[in-house]
């Protein structure tokens, strides 16, 4: 049975199972009908949008007749280590060995519907859920068990996949009690947890699963997939955005050996033997597009983005005024953040193949699910029809929820009537993915001469709502974040709208303190309340050792915090200002971090370091350049990406509780990074840069040399 299983394993780990053939292999397991408890509850029971999730464990769980479990989830690793802190958890719960857990995630055949791996949801809904099937389940092995052996459930221990009697003379393994069974059981109302403090497997820094293969390239991204006779795609594009095809001639690339033209309306494709080939048949097809005329461009982006705005839901209709006593102040200023592009190191790629009527797309998605109802309404065919597989994908940050690519890959492989892999160009990958949205930020405050916060307004044009509000003690703050009509293709990035808006919030208390004649550090606790953030805060502060050393024209110190999705973070920045060039080095960077309980220690500090250095590109110099709908800089060589000499000296401070649920920590690591560097160039020469990126030219705008000399 052991080499049919690791057969089996192989075969799930490539994804060539569909999940009664799964079931048929792995033999008999464990089924439990539950009724959700609290703990279930919290996540709504019926999932995103109407899905009802499962509530039989033979859905989360399968444990093997030789001890294997086998855990099934929707969410999606794509870097951020999931697959092996769910893993974790499911271990302790279980009380099972975590090297015989081997996750299955984001196969649509396989796994219960999900809404999708963002928003910093793995970790407090995904765990929870797994854990609780897995205690569930733990349950009903102890019932069997403790039938089998003629006592009391409560009076056997469970340990590493074994249920034994007190006196040890009776033993069980998970396997032996579910060998060629199929076990019903029901647990109704909610299933206790293991409290963080007991944790054995979770809590600890254990490697990232599979990790070997990914250092040493055995493991396949989508862009490696390979099926038999496979052909290979490409598209032809506008040359801008808002175009439409007036003419098209293919005779020349129809003449080339091999290659077919795939022509529906304006979509124009080709498949060819192999890519170079397909390159250059693509190349050969003269396409006339007319492209809209008078679209708008950098330098007059953010009055577009006002004056297309449409009005905040619930947004009162009487303006905000800022109101100070006497001897107080009021201050307004504005914020402004570029559109920047996710640039993973893989872009989009699928791999789409028809058979029998069926659709099987593997392709990097961070929603499986619902590229799937996209392939289904594209096609008109039923669900059960399609299914679509993601191999662990290189990168996503946000930018990989829509599945243009395998939608494009299987329209080609429906013409060709082959599999077809489709892998766009880095070109591609930056002129028609979407965005990270363009922002302005509008902000007045109210402030009482002892430095108390006594009104506030944070506007928001197009970046949208996560981490506009403010956690500064503040009566009736005011934060509407109007949608604006964007020029460009833009949705979801890692922080979401937070990275813009703590941007500005965290400028402007530094902008206060200032005006207030205070330490930004002591401005900051004065008008916090918050014990979690204030924890963080103080925490970055003393390891900082902040304001031990004194700013200098050359050398500044920078201070940011926040919180969001229930994660709490303070970030400390040091930067060093060059004489001659007026260009900023960001030296040192201190993060102190509070997430709740941490479930894989390194894996969160990956996180957090990974977070850091993506947000230096951010803050320093990453914008995309465009005008009449074309962008000027869509390759490596042209958008400057944060670089191995750019990295700074990084120092983190993870505050581990324990007696709070674990949080998610995909994206709150980039929020501070911006602010906290701005405060810093501040602090030395006394120039306020409003703008991200701050740096585009590498030299910070509006600094004089003669501000640099002390």
């Amino acid at each position: 049975m052991n080499s049919t299983l690791e057969s089996s394993t192989n075969k799930l780990q490539h994804f060539e199972l569909d999940r009664r053939t799964f079931l048929r292999l792995f033999g008999g397991g464990v089924l439990v009908c539950m009724t959700e408890g609290s703990t279930l509850a919290q996540e709504s029971g019926r999932g995103f949008g109407g899905h009802e999730l499962p509530k039989e464990i033979s859905a989360w769980i399968h444990i093997g007749s030789d001890d294997k479990v086998t855990v099934f989830t929707g969410k999606v690793e794509c870097g951020q280590n999931i697959r092996t802190s769910l893993a974790q958890q499911v271990a302790d719960e279980l009380r099972a060995p975590f090297d015989c857990i081997t996750m299955v995630m984001g196969d649509t055949d396989l796994v219960p519907w999900d809404a999708g791996t963002f928003g910093s949801m793995s970790t407090p809904q995904m765990g929870p859920r797994l854990r609780t099937m897995a205690a569930a389940a733990r349950q009903t092995l102890v019932q069997i068990a403790a039938k089998k052996m003629g006592c009391d459930p409560t009076s056997l221990r469970v340990d590493s996949g074994k249920i034994s009697s007190t006196d040890g003379k009776q033993s069980f393994s998970y396997g032996q009690l579910t060998q060629g069974e199929k076990l019903v059981s029901t647990v109704s109302g909610a299933v206790p947890l293991m409290p963080a403090t007991d944790w054995k497997v979770a809590g600890t820094a254990l490697p990232k699963v599979n990790g070997r293969d990914f250092v040493t390239g055995k493991h396949q991204y989508p862009s490696d997939i390979s099926l038999p006779g496979m052909m290979f795609g490409k598209i032809v594009r506008p040359p801008g955005y808002n175009a439409t095809l007036e003419s098209v001639n293919t005779s020349d690339a129809e003449k080339m050996t091999g290659v077919k033209i795939v022509r529906d309306g304006d979509f124009i494709g080709v498949v060819a033997a192999d890519a170079w080939t397909a390159e250059q048949a693509v190349g050969k097809i003269q396409a006339n597009w007319n492209v809209a005329a008078g679209q708008p461009s950098n330098s007059n982006l953010f009055e577009w983005l006002k004056t297309t705005a449409a009005p905040a839901r619930g947004e009162p209709a009487a303006a905000f005024s800022a109101q100070s006593p006497e001897n107080g102040a009021t201050l307004e200023r504005r914020y402004t953040v570029q559109y920047i592009a996710h640039a993973p190191l893989e872009p989009r790629a699928a791999v789409a193949q028809w058979e029998n009527g069926k659709l099987t797309v593997w392709t990097g998605t961070q929603r499986p699910f619902g590229v799937k109802d996209e392939l289904v309404s594209a096609f008109h065919i039923a669900p059960d029809q399609v299914r679509v597989i993601q191999p662990d994908m290189g990168s996503g940050y946000g930018g990989k929820h829509s599945g243009e690519a395998a939608i494009e890959a299987a329209r080609l492989a429906k013409a060709a009537a082959k599999p077809v892999r489709l892998v766009w160009s880095r070109k591609e990958e930056f002129t028609w993915a979407y965005l990270r949205p363009a922002a302005l930020m509008e902000l007045k405050a109210g402030l009482g001469p002892d430095g108390t916060l006594l009104s506030w307004e944070h506007r928001t044009y197009n970046a949208g709502n996560p981490g506009i509000g403010t956690p500064y003690r503040v009566s009736s703050p005011l934060t509407p974040a109007p949608s604006s009509k964007s020029p460009l293709f833009q949705g979801s990035y890692r922080g979401l709208a937070s990275t813009a808006n703590h941007f500005a919030r965290e400028s402007f208390m530094d902008e206060l303190a200032h005006e207030a004649k205070m330490d930004p550090l002591a401005f900051r606790r004065k008008n916090l309340s918050n014990e979690r953030l204030l924890a963080v805060l103080n925490a970055a502060a003393e390891h900082f050792k902040w304001g031990a050393v004194q700013s200098s024209p050359t050398r500044g110190f920078g201070i940011a915090c926040g919180t969001d999705k229930g994660d709490y973070v303070a970030t400390c920045a040091e930067v060093a200002i060059d004489r001659a060039t007026r260009k900023i080095r960001v030296v040192r960077v201190v993060q102190a971090w509070e997430s709740g309980a941490i479930v894989n220690p390194d894996g969160l500090r990956n996180q957090i370091m990974g977070a850091i250095v993506q947000g230096l590109g951010g803050a320093l110099f990453e914008a995309i350049r465009f005008g009449n709908g074309r962008l000027e800089n869509p390759h490596f060589a042209s958008y400057r990406l944060p670089r191995f000499s750019d990295a700074p000296k990084i120092e983190l401070v993870l505050l581990d509780r324990k007696d709070l649920p674990s949080a998610g920590a995909g994206e709150i690591g980039i929020v501070g990074v911006a602010p906290a560097i701005g405060n810093a160039i501040f602090a030395a020469t006394g120039t306020r840069v409003r703008n991200m990126p701050m740096a585009p030219d590498e030299a910070v705008p509006g600094i004089e040399p003669s501000m640099l000399h002390a």
